[in-house]
């Protein structure tokens, strides 16, 4: 069983930073494909960024040059920095934790997700 906790989150205003974490126990980080997704009110969970264990990464086109994500095998976590923070951007973000398949992305476990708020 894979445990995820993720913590970064908050009140931030427009054009600021947050950088998320979200630390892994339980499976083999290594070999983990690991993202990060939101959810806003009212809308559907979307990807925001991932990393394969190999390191590729791909982002959403709406945070691109602003996101970025990474991950460091030897803590087991995964960091998602936000720069130039946009309301739009208000979300809850939840970490997870997958595969690589060839049909995409196969997620096996989710974080709690932690508040973003982008806001004057």
């Amino acid at each position: 069983q894979v445990q995820l906790v993720e913590s970064g989150g908050g009140l931030v205003q427009p054009g600021g930073s947050l950088r998320l974490s979200c630390a892994a126990s339980g499976g083999i980080f290594r070999l983990a494909t690991m993202g990060w997704y939101r959810q806003a009110p009212g809308k559907q969970r979307e990807l925001v960024a991932a990393i394969t264990s190999g390191g590729n990464t791909n982002y959403a086109d709406s945070v691109k040059g602003r996101f970025t994500i990474s991950r460091d095998n030897a803590k087991n976590t995964v960091y998602l920095q936000m720069n130039s923070l946009k309301p739009e951007d208000t979300a809850v973000y939840y970490c997870s934790f997958g595969r690589t398949t060839i049909g995409g992305i196969k997620n096996d476990y989710w974080g709690q997700g932690t508040q973003v708020t982008v806001s004057p």
